[in-house]
């Protein structure tokens, strides 16, 4: 609503407030006139309801204009308040940003200079790490701002820990921000997480966790065999090529103790929500992974026991509503209330196709067994 309709409609109820104090002193001035007169005939009586009548239609018009102004300053005054709350979301991704840039910059700043004979990082068989970039605090704000907190995150990944129980070598590829890696470290499990993601990396660190700026495939390569006894990767499938996911199943396979879990959790594209909501929105993921198809992939590399687990149910208000009919009307016998019957019992069953394939869950985990 633009400030020349607002001024629009005060003009309308100043205007209408004229005409109607016009003519409720001309209603007051024949009341006036007609009791100061000793007997009052048809044609006073006229007079007097002309003026009633003329007063009457100034207070319809009068209160017509008054509600137009109040519901358009109502919605002048919504629709500023959606602007500021709009500016007050980019002033939040603009601080989370800046936040995130400014703490990159002090641990660059307070990085201390190699030794003179000290290999690079990449020549470490144990850490192959990726080149950091300086954009890699932007994707740190990024997880902030759509992912959820540290606190979130972690409560929802401590679904997976039982399946650890007891573990003490365990590797979070692509720890992130180090939720998973938290998790663990409260349930007593020996655990250590990698990520090309340095920012991500520098973050886990600060919670005082075991991470490294490594590549999940370099990384896996490079350690001996059968010397994990535990392996997950939340939300990070989405983001690799298929060659490279086959290679890293088949190489995790190996670095696994038998019996050894492994769980991968990713977006779940089987529901039209979660792929056109969450998958489309993170620029970095490269293609999404369908459960049966991560299902057969572990199979096929050497895991046993394959289950897929769901999780992040689409909340109830999202999806399609059924439609529910009064008792009266479903058991009446007549024609009319027989099609309204059909016709509900059409759009109910529909509802649930359309439910069943736009609105199940988020997310879901391939969880598997080193045979």
């Amino acid at each position: 609503m633009t400030s020349d309709d607002l001024e629009a409609r005060v003009r309308e109820r100043r205007e209408a407030d004229a005409r109607y104090n016009a003519a409720l002193t001309a209603l007051d001035g024949t009341v006036v006139s007609v009791s100061r007169l000793p007997s009052v005939g048809p044609e006073q009586r006229e007079r007097l309801g002309t003026a009633l009548m003329q007063f009457l239609q100034q207070i319809t018009a009068f209160v017509e204009t008054k509600d137009r102004e109040l519901a358009t300053v109502a919605t002048t005054r919504l629709d500023q308040v959606a602007h500021e709350i709009q500016s007050l979301g980019e002033l939040r991704t603009h601080i989370g940003v800046l936040q995130r840039a400014v703490e990159m910059l002090k641990r660059s700043t307070a990085a201390a200079p190699p030794a003179p004979n000290a290999q690079p990082a990449a020549a470490n068989p144990q850490i192959l790490a990726s080149t950091s970039t300086l954009d890699d605090y932007k994707y740190v704000g990024f997880e902030d701002a759509f992912r959820g907190s540290d606190a979130v995150i972690e409560e929802r990944l401590r679904a997976y820990v039982p399946l650890f129980h007891g573990r003490t070598h365990v590797l979070d590829a692509g720890c992130g921000r180090g939720e998973m890696l938290s998790a663990f470290k409260a349930a007593g499990i020996g655990a250590r997480g990698i990520d090309l993601n340095a920012d991500m990396v520098a973050v886990a660190r600060e919670r005082g966790l075991d991470a490294a700026s490594a590549d999940a495939l370099g990384y896996l390569s490079s350690l001996p065999d059968e010397s994990l006894d535990g392996l997950i990767a939340t939300q990070v499938l989405e983001h690799l090529e298929p060659s490279y996911l086959m290679r890293l199943l088949d190489v995790a396979a190996r670095k696994l103790q038998p019996r050894s879990p492994i769980v991968l959790e990713t977006i779940n594209p089987a529901c039209w929500l979660a792929f056109f909501s969450s998958y489309i929105r993170d620029f970095t993921h490269v293609r999404p992974v369908h459960p049966e198809t991560l299902q057969y992939l572990l199979r096929a590399s050497g895991f046993e026991r394959v289950e897929i687990q769901y999780s992040a149910p689409v909340p109830d208000h999202v999806k399609m509503k059924a439609v529910d009919l009064p008792a009266e009307v479903l058991a009446s016998s007549d024609p009319s209330s027989k099609a309204m019957v059909q016709i509900a019992h059409t759009i109910n069953a529909n509802a649930a196709i359309l439910n069943s394939l736009l609105f199940t869950y988020l997310d879901y985990a391939a969880i598997g067994y080193r045979i």
